[in-house]
């Protein structure tokens, strides 16, 4: 199997009163509620929309 680079993204802000592009982001990454985290493929795609979201999330390269 091929070593795939993978993420570790964690929501640490709440997603009320965003726009509803941001949510979208947070919604494609996987995160359901605050302090969730999940772990995603570090692809181009997945880079831009942690780049949308920032501001609301944690992340490291796992």
């Amino acid at each position: 199997m091929a070593d795939k680079k993978m993420l570790k993204v964690k929501l640490v802000k709440s997603m009320y009163g965003r726009g509803k592009k941001h949510m979208a982001c947070v919604k494609g990454l996987g995160l359901r509620r605050m302090h969730h985290t999940v772990e995603v493929e570090d692809t181009p795609a997945v880079r831009g929309m942690i780049n949308k979201v920032n501001y609301l999330l944690e992340w490291e390269q796992v």
